[in-house]
């Protein structure tokens, strides 16, 4: 009988040293080619906009208070936060190295902003259950490569959860069909 065992490596060879270098170079072969300090600001401004123009359409839902908050509070929070950061990404962005060019899968983020903008004007005419499931199947399907199944689960879950989670267990009154 032969004694199959896995053979230990050499003295001095490091089996993970030598994984994560060629994990290192799978990951640097797939790597968009570097930009600059001018993709820094370019990528500051486009997160600026979007921050300001978030606050502006969720401000228009109506902020309410902490104690009694309105639809528009948490976006606008959460948009004032990202023009913050983009302001300061401004600021030191110049001096950064490491940027990525844009490339075609850059218009991506491009296509998920459009389809939240779409989301934030649809809401108030037909509510957020039918807008809510669109943006969801189009960034799961559409802009993730998911399957259709796992699309329709999760998207029909996701704004199930979101509506009882917003209406009954928040008690934000959102515009809604049901």
């Amino acid at each position: 009988m032969s004694d199959e065992r896995t053979p230990t490596p050499e003295p001095g060879q490091d089996i993970l040293a030598e994984i994560q270098a060629e994990v290192a170079h799978d990951l640097e072969e797939d790597r968009p080619p570097a930009g600059g300090p001018a993709y820094q600001v370019a990528g500051a401004l486009v997160a600026l906009v979007v921050g300001i123009g978030g606050a502006v359409l969720s401000y228009g839902y109506g902020l309410g208070s902490l104690r009694q908050p309105g639809p528009g509070l948490w976006p606008f929070v959460v948009s004032i936060a990202i023009a913050l950061m983009a302001a300061a990404l401004l600021v030191v962005g110049r001096s950064l190295t490491d940027s990525e060019k844009f490339t075609r899968s850059s218009v991506l983020p491009a296509v998920g902003l459009v389809t939240f903008i779409v989301l934030a004007l649809l809401m108030p005419v037909i509510g957020f259950e039918l807008p809510s499931l669109l943006l969801c199947v189009v960034w799961l399907r559409f802009l993730g490569g998911e399957s259709w199944r796992s699309t329709i689960i999760t998207s029909v879950v996701t704004v199930a959860a979101f509506y009882f989670l917003f209406l009954y267990g928040l008690r934000i009154p959102l515009p809604h069909l049901f």
